[in-house]
């Protein structure tokens, strides 16, 4: 197990699915212990339903999310510089991290988490990707940094 990090960005495409879910997860796994955040490349989407959904079905609360991105964070006086760790959970977010940190001692770490967004055709179907997203996050996180 890992030590956790004491701060942590979680980052994607659209900071609306992945990201969001990560950072949601990780504050109720480990709480206070760590400062989490998360964005996208682009915030072009607002927080997606079914990520809604599928975490609050194991006491995550997401609603009240606002996507941001990169960019965001940094006009919001949050450097990047001023993580631990910066988790990226698209190819995109990950080449867009290493680029942004690449002046900083800063871990980038790379996890590739299943996008969800354009699978299933009916509604228990699409909740059914999405678990499995949500589920992909949770046994990374618990397989990282254990229980809590």
């Amino acid at each position: 197990m890992g030590k956790l990090p004491q701060s942590i960005l979680f980052c994607c495409d659209h900071n609306a699915v992945r990201s969001p879910m990560a950072e949601g997860i990780m504050k109720k796994l480990y709480g206070t212990d760590v400062y989490v955040q998360s964005v996208g490349v682009v915030n072009d989407l607002e927080i997606d339903g079914f990520a809604i959904a599928v975490c609050k079905e194991i006491g995550v609360e997401l609603e009240r999310h606002r996507a941001r991105s990169f960019d965001e964070l940094e006009q919001m006086g949050e450097a990047l510089s001023g993580f631990d760790l910066v988790v990226a959970l698209s190819p995109a977010s990950q080449r867009m991290a290493l680029d942004l940190t690449r002046f900083y001692h800063l871990t980038v770490e790379y996890w590739p988490i299943m996008d969800p967004t354009g699978l299933g055709e009916t509604r228990e179907a699409k909740m059914n990707a999405y678990r499995q997203t949500r589920d992909q996050l949770v046994g990374q996180l618990k397989g990282k940094w254990g229980t809590a």
